[in-house]
């Protein structure tokens, strides 16, 4: 019989709920970031809000536990980035690690490119990027870039709020970004670099921020990791940050029990149209630690009675005081 040799223990995982803020570094994948992490606080449960190309570095918020439940507020929030633009250069992915398509002189000063940036501001159409990760027939549009298959991409609305020049020094072009869910940073630079006559690709791209939340508040990775489990506790936002734009609603004991079971129930009269999504507290609860968040939900009017309808609810025993 072989020498029996002990396997290493692996380290028990545990219910931990909230958000952390990574600046995630270039040259890792989202995932891999959201691997460490999970790690790290020995999570049951964790997904990230968003994913970040291994060419970007920035604002990676990772959501553990309960928190994993209410991501799509963050995920439907608006972004801000800082992008250079490689002028005169195309590649296959629209980025620097794709192979070169074509080359081109750059003649644009920076006059020009002020100009070319103003139809690109407010509403535009936009194809999303043929080497994205969006789903085409159960497939990532990579899949068919990488395949050489050509399909189809319907051009889809999004917003520019902001598309200013940060530094220009030809060929490089930094712009900042503040754009809507849904905008395809590569798409946007080899659009522009349409417009110039020249061709583009992004070089570099940072993500500066995700709705309320700045990367100046972010963690590094290997800081996180270097963190006692304390630490890394205290760093974690509570779960009802990630709806805090949410109108919010109280109810008393009774009516949270029939929410958390999720029962509709019955308030007064709103102001504004009702389909909105609202964060729903027990009353009497400490706001400012998360406790007493019951979850969200969106509002109806059903026989002239306004309802609040329980849409995504938190686990009982995580909203106990």
């Amino acid at each position: 019989m072989g020498i029996q040799h002990d396997q290493p223990a692996r380290p028990l995982r545990r219910c931990v709920d909230g958000v952390v803020l990574v600046n995630k570094p270039a040259g890792l994948t989202s995932n891999a970031v959201l691997q460490r992490v999970k790690r790290a606080y020995r999570a049951l449960k964790a997904g990230h809000t968003g994913t970040l190309d291994p060419l970007a570095s920035g604002l990676l918020p990772v959501c553990l536990g309960e928190a994993t439940k209410f991501s799509l507020g963050l995920l439907d929030s608006d972004k801000r980035y800082r992008a250079v633009l490689h002028l005169g250069v195309t590649t296959e992915t629209g980025d620097v690690e794709g192979a070169i398509l074509k080359t081109h002189d750059v003649s644009a000063d920076r006059g020009q490119i002020e100009h070319a940036l103003l139809a690109f501001r407010g509403d535009i159409m936009q194809v999303p990027h043929r080497y994205s990760a969006l789903k085409r027939d159960g497939r990532a549009l990579y899949s068919y870039a990488r395949a050489g298959e050509p399909v189809a991409i319907a051009p889809r609305r999004v917003r520019i709020h902001a598309l200013d020049i940060e530094h220009w020094e030809s060929p490089l072009l930094t712009v900042n970004i503040h754009c809507s869910k849904g905008t395809y940073v590569r798409s946007l630079g080899e659009d522009i670099g349409e417009a110039l006559g020249c061709g583009a690709h992004v070089s570099a791209l940072r993500r500066l921020s995700v709705g309320r939340f700045g990367v100046e508040h972010a963690i590094d990775l290997e800081v996180l990791e270097g963190w006692s489990e304390a630490e890394r506790d205290a760093a974690l936002l509570p779960v009802p940050a990630l709806v805090d734009s949410f109108p919010v609603i109280e109810l008393d004991d009774a009516a949270a029990g029939k929410f958390q079971h999720g029962q509709k129930i019955a308030i007064e009269p709103r102001a504004g149209e009702p389909g909105a999504s609202v964060a729903v507290r027990r009353q009497g609860s400490k706001a400012q630690a998360g406790a007493g968040f019951l979850g969200v939900a969106r509002t109806e009017i059903e026989e002239g009675q306004w309802m609040l309808v329980p849409a995504r609810l938190m686990a009982t025993q995580a909203t106990a005081e």
